[in-house]
């Protein structure tokens, strides 16, 4: 059984950082692509970045390139994001998710709806 759980979230000033960590168990996630993602109150589901699991090719929207890296550790099942320079506007929860391969290969995926995997969330509030 798959299980995917977050950790890090918190308060944090405008301007600071935090590190979110997620947790991957239930399976070998070879040739998966792990994504972040973000929901806000009254908002849709936002993708904020993704690595492929195998080679760590990362890809970020402009709304956070620049800002947020993601990373991970093969060893221990673990993908970070690391979220600098945060602003009130990123205050959400954030999901972490896995995408199995897709037909065309090992991508990097952005829609939600390619993602067969999710956490619980973890809540990130940035205050003015």
């Amino acid at each position: 059984q798959v299980q995917l759980v977050e950790s890090g979230g918190g308060l944090v000033q405008a301007g600071g950082s935090l590190r979110l960590s997620c947790v991957a168990s239930g399976r070998t996630f070879s040739g998966y692509c792990m994504g972040w993602f973000r929901q806000a109150p009254g908002k849709e589901r936002e993708f904020v970045g993704a690595i492929l699991w195998s080679g760590g090719v990362t890809y970020f929207p402009d709304s956070v390139k620049g800002r947020f890296t993601i990373s991970r550790d093969n060893a221990k099942n673990m993908m970070y994001l690391q979220m600098n320079s945060l602003k009130p506007e990123d205050t959400a929860v954030y999901y972490c998710a896995a995408a199995p391969p897709a037909s065309s290969g090992v991508v990097i995926q952005t829609r939600s709806e390619d993602y067969d995997f999710w956490g619980q969330g973890t809540q990130v509030t940035v205050s003015s």
